[in-house]
């Protein structure tokens, strides 16, 4: 049979490490350079819809995500400063049951040391952190990488494929493959995790809320097992404007909305603020470089579907590396089978964003359309997106 193929990958975040435990089911020998000293994750709160979690199940997480995370029973829609949701669209057992798998949520880390518990089971993976750097040779499939170890060691090695899975600023993207630098999106995204009982009659604590505002949205939903409330505020901001990240504080004003003033107290100078880029290339590969996630099409977070993206890739991507005769064939297929998918994620996020923030009179229209749906419009509307089953696309 002969030695294994060997994979590396730059980045181990979530796609990064679902890649690599997808790769080392089909016995390939992995190998991810970190640039951090451990497995880190920026942000709070995550979103799992069905379309990821049956992924994470195929790879043997459903017991570890099931301890650490929360089914919300739906998501309540509140406009305009409004004292009762307009709608609440369902969640619970009732989207499990239509498309085969929960929709939870659970904060990034935990997913992130779920997925690097699981990858130190296995032998085939290694995960070298504090990695200072990396340089590709590429010749068609001939690939060479060299890396900067941490104890000053230079790994050198011929791997049949390099998959950059290094986030929104992937050097993997713009320096090996000459794709384009991430573009600002004029929104901020601010995040916060306050205690249950300083929402205490605030929010339904059973599930997900929603805000519409023209000035702003705000999605909020409870982490039980971290006993906190995740907030994550989207104000827009022109890029002259950036500096009000300095101050910790999101400019948005209450007025007479008392739910949002608690809210905003809750917080107070704590968020933690982000600024939202994309990413939009035509080129995911070269040769045996390829990218996956962010890297490849960083989108805004109003689907709640990035990590999602980045999920699916790892389980369409891993079975071609295993089977496919060189990994130029394999990312070319890979891409066949993505990219039109994705640019339609990234399609429905960025009209989210606009329609989030609709104002008179373009918001009643909005508002009567939520409301004509129905709770369980969302089920017929996002088939197409939750049903997906990453697993059999990679077969194909």
């Amino acid at each position: 049979m002969g030695a294994p193929r060997t994979i590396y990958i730059a980045g181990a975040g979530i796609a990064g490490l679902t890649l690599a435990l997808a790769l080392a089911k089909f016995g390939l020998h992995v190998v991810v350079l970190e640039r951090n000293e451990s497995v880190s994750e920026f942000g709070a709160g995550l979103q799992i819809s069905a379309n990821a979690r049956k992924v994470l199940d195929n790879l043997g997480l459903s017991q570890a995500i099931a301890e650490k995370s929360f089914t919300p029973e739906g998501i309540d829609i509140f406009p305009d400063a409004r004292a009762k949701p307009l709608q609440t669209l369902t969640l619970g057992k009732a989207i499990e049951a239509r498309f085969g798998a929960p929709y939870a949520v659970m904060h990034r880390a935990d997913l992130l040391e779920a997925l690097h518990a699981a990858a130190r089971r296995f032998a085939n993976i290694d995960i070298v952190f504090s990695v200072a750097d990396f340089t590709l040779e590429s010749s068609g499939d001939a690939l060479t990488v060299t890396a900067q170890e941490p104890d000053g060691k230079t790994r050198k090695a011929k791997p049949f494929a390099f998959v950059g899975a290094d986030g929104v600023r992937s050097v993997t993207r713009t320096r090996d493959l000459g794709g384009p630098d991430a573009q600002y999106s004029g929104k901020v995204a601010w995040r916060a995790l306050v205690p249950p009982e300083a929402l205490a009659g605030v929010l339904d604590l059973d599930r997900t809320s929603l805000f519409l505002d023209p000035r702003f949205h705000l999605v909020a939903y409870p982490l039980p097992h971290r006993n906190a409330v995740n907030l994550a505020l989207f104000t827009q901001e022109k890029e002259r404007d950036l500096s009000v990240l300095d101050q910790r504080t999101p400019r948005i004003k209450p007025g007479k909305d008392n739910r949002l003033a608690r809210i905003l107290d809750s917080v107070g100078k704590g968020w933690a603020p982000w600024v939202l880029s994309s990413v939009q290339t035509p080129i995911w590969h070269t040769g045996a470089i390829g990218l996956i996630g962010d890297a490849a099409h960083a989108m805004l977070p109003f689907q709640a579907q990035g990590a999602a993206m980045g999920i699916e890739d790892a389980a369409v991507l891993a079975p071609l590396l295993a089977a496919s005769p060189s990994a130029g064939h394999a990312f070319s297929r890979f891409a066949a089978l993505r990219q039109e998918r994705v640019k339609r994620v990234q399609d429905v996020s960025a009209s989210n964003g606009k329609v989030f923030h609709m104002g008179f009179p373009l918001a009643v229209v909005r508002n009567a359309v939520i409301r004509s749906e129905g709770p369980e419009g969302h089920f017929k509307r996002l088939a197409w997106l939750y049903g997906y089953d990453a697993v059999q696309s990679g077969k194909s």
